[in-house]
């Protein structure tokens, strides 16, 4: 087990508005507000959070525009942004990254994903299959990380992209030169991509025993590991199970059906794996803290860690302990399970792994 601490990330994506995922997906809301989504950030200050997930899709706002508003109006947390290739030019995007790391200062991270639903891509004009688009998004990393090596102009001449002399002249704002990249998926394509090009695999969470060989590669590779996944921490373990009980009380088979089309919308390999575990298994719980009865009704990223302060502490250094070390959570609703982490898990963590770390020292 690694000694550096745990790091912990939360989704901006449903600040005010905590059942946003279990509506139909053509009916969601691009509009935000603003105070909602600056209050959920400075909560993050305030509760040892690192950064916030900036999400990417024709529902939300532009990532990085709110990025680097919210960054302007924030001291501390960091942004993970959102990126899909075949949006916009490699060399673009590392100028406007660049250009928002000069106005808000070293806290962007990217969060690199490939899409993984065919029929909103194509309001992009993205038309491309999975194969497709993974094999594009190595190029187009690739290519950002060549701009930000600074070593002399980039020359590339790939299938989906060429550059010829590229220089960008506005610098990232950092001793590194670059932000850290995340790369999302549950597929060996997402581990390739994460040991060649990236910092950190973000995959959805299973049983430690089942996840250790899935994210050997990565670790092997000397990258780190990380779990999405939603969080229900209370005091007592009877009071965590009665929230995640009340989450879906009132939810109907309308709500069932806004997601029973999965294998037609995503072709995403993590969305499919959680949501096939969560509508065939006879029950809801995959190990004693980790839960799967929300997914039929508000989808893959609904997974959730259930316990008490205790109980997901102790959960989250078993995870460490097959070399997970960083988490992405999502709350239901947020402010209010960012603050059970932040006043009641958060300090347990922090004991446990300074107890760990003595362990180890003295043996």
């Amino acid at each position: 087990m690694t000694n550096n601490p745990l790091k912990f990330h939360w989704s901006l994506s449903q600040a005010g508005d905590k059942l946003r995922s279990s509506g139909e997906y053509k009916e969601l809301s691009g509009l935000l507000n603003y105070e909602d989504q600056l209050n959920l950030c400075l909560k993050a200050e305030e509760n040892g959070i690192d950064s916030m997930l900036m999400a990417i899709g024709f529902t939300r706002p532009d990532p990085l525009l709110l990025t680097t508003a919210l960054g302007l109006d924030t001291k501390h947390i960091k942004f993970t942004v959102a990126v899909r290739s075949g949006l916009i030019t490699p060399a673009y995007f590392v100028q406007q990254i660049n250009t928002a790391s000069q106005l808000i200062g070293d806290r962007i991270y990217l969060n690199v994903v490939s899409g993984h639903t065919p029929s909103e891509l194509k309001y992009y004009g993205d038309f491309k299959e999975k194969e497709e688009r993974n094999a594009r998004t190595k190029e187009f990393v690739q290519i950002c990380n060549a701009f930000w090596k600074h070593d002399e102009p980039v020359n590339f001449n790939g299938t989906y992209y060429q550059v010829e002399n590229g220089t960008i002249a506005t610098p990232y704002n950092s001793e590194k030169g670059r932000p850290e990249i995340y790369i999302a998926g549950n597929s060996q394509n997402a581990v390739d991509l994460v040991s060649e090009h990236g910092d950190c695999l973000w995959r959805f969470p299973e049983s430690p025993s089942d996840l250790a060989p899935k994210i050997l590669g990565a670790l092997t590779a000397g990258k780190q590991a990380g779990l999405i996944t939603s969080i229900i921490a209370r005091p007592t373990q009877e009071e965590a199970v009665k929230a995640a009980e009340n989450l879906i009380t009132n939810f109907v088979e309308s709500n069932k059906k806004a997601h029973e089309n999965y294998k037609k919308r995503f072709d995403s390999q993590g969305f499919k794996e959680i949501m096939e575990k969560a509508i065939n298994s006879d029950t809801s719980w995959i190990t004693p803290y980790l839960w799967n009865g929300a997914v039929p009704y508000m989808g893959a990223p609904s997974i959730a860690l259930v316990g008490s302060y205790e109980n997901i502490a102790n959960a989250l250094l078993e995870y460490k302990q097959i070399g997970i070390t960083q988490f992405l959570f999502i709350g239901w609703p947020d402010i209010e399970e960012i603050e059970h982490f932040g006043k009641g898990v958060l300090p347990l963590v922090r004991k446990m792994e300074k107890v760990k770390e003595l362990k180890q020292v003295a043996v």
